[in-house]
């Protein structure tokens, strides 16, 4: 009687996840597609790196800012959510062509800001492996999952020739999201009382806004100088006139699809944090991630992974205002909420890291020869 109920059960689970499975099929039957698409032109053109390398870098493009737009451009999306999505268009986009141009004319062709010159990512690859192409259409897969990936780390450690490269990478990236952290939660432990008082109980003033686009435009300059490489890593150092109008044209066309879809699935992270709808609280959030970024944008010409950053301010703040509640049991509540927002935030970014340094170890076989040369070395 037992084992038949037992049987039972387990047809009736197999059953759910078999209709499961083919709803979330049906639902995102376009994106599969999608996918399907462009895992078949990586693997037809990687012989081929003239095309190969415009290939990569489409999807590279696209993926990389979709990624990361929750960082730079989400709080501005959320926050201007009832303006129509051209005038935001027209503003980042007009702000990323002058940012992309003034590195390309000042540093002689090279759209990064100078952030492929440190050794390891200063030269431009002539072949290309599948695996190299394929890095961001996984990227693509793990945006969808609303997952808050390094761009630079799954992106750039494809490319890297020297695994001390990498290291220095994510010595900065988590340097970063340390010092994202605690400012973000000093900072709004020392406004909080500010916020609770003007934020909650009075309409935001009008010199809010104009504020508020200066301080987005700001931060969106400083994040391009710091992510153009995660993008240009796939084309040569230095760019013609041609090569750079396909570039910064294809990435400028790709932002006003991003600003049709309101920021996309991985807006939601976002959107769930505590007041970013706030054009202060945006605004703050903005500033205080500007001045991060251009810090370390300034300390080193090292790549470093902006997103742990952001989480790291995200996470901050979130903790700030969940200890800042006045009773016990609403603090309880809000402390228990950040801290899981935190933990799933930094959760999807470790998952994304050991995807992205499993995939970078697969791919780059000067990267595997110099590890396995180090780990030699030591025993």
């Amino acid at each position: 009687m037992a084992k038949k109920a037992f049987e039972k059960y387990n047809r009736s689970r197999v059953t759910e996840v078999t209709y499961r499975t083919f709803e979330i099929a049906r639902r995102e039957k376009a994106f599969i597609t999608l996918i399907a698409v462009l895992t078949f032109l990586c693997g037809i053109f990687t012989p081929y790196p003239n095309i190969a390398m415009w290939i990569g870098f489409g999807i590279a493009a696209y993926s990389a800012i979709a990624n990361d737009s929750i960082q730079t451009i989400g709080t501005f999306i959320a926050s201007n959510s009832h303006r129509k999505w051209w005038i935001l268009w027209l503003f980042m986009g007009l702000i990323f062509l002058a940012t992309v141009t003034y590195s390309w004319v000042v540093y002689d062709g090279d759209v990064s800001h100078q952030r492929l010159a440190s050794k390891g990512f200063n030269e431009a690859p002539e072949t290309f492996s599948f695996l190299q192409l394929a890095a961001p259409v996984l990227l693509l897969i793990l945006t969808r999952l609303r997952m808050p990936v390094s761009t630079s780390v799954l992106l750039l450690s494809a490319f890297s020739t020297q695994a001390s490269s990498i290291g220095k990478v994510l010595s900065k990236s988590f340097s970063g999201y340390i010092l994202a952290f605690v400012v973000a939660f000093i900072v709004w432990i020392l406004v909080k009382k500010l916020v609770s008082k003007y934020f909650t109980s009075r309409k935001p003033a009008k010199f809010w806004t104009p504020l508020q686009w200066v301080t987005s435009g700001a931060l969106w300059s400083i994040w391009i100088a710091q992510d153009a490489a995660n993008i240009a890593v796939f084309l040569p150092r230095s760019l013609g006139i041609y090569e750079f109008i396909g570039f910064a044209g294809f990435i400028f066309i790709g932002l006003g699809v991003l600003f049709f879809l309101k920021g996309d699935r991985i807006q939601g992270i976002v959107n769930e944090k505590a007041g970013v709808t706030d054009v202060r609280a945006a605004t703050l959030v903005d500033l205080i991630y500007a001045i991060l970024l251009y810090y370390f944008k300034v300390i080193s010409t090292i790549p470093i992974s902006t997103t742990w950053v952001f989480i790291g301010l995200l996470g901050g703040r979130e903790l700030a205002i969940a200890l800042g509640k006045k009773r016990a049991k609403k603090r309880k509540k809000s402390s228990a909420k950040a801290g899981k927002l935190l933990g799933r935030d930094f959760l999807y970014a470790t998952i994304g890291l050991i995807l992205s340094l499993l995939l970078a170890f697969a791919i780059n076989s000067d990267l595997r020869e110099d590890v396995l040369e180090s780990i030699t070395s030591v025993f």
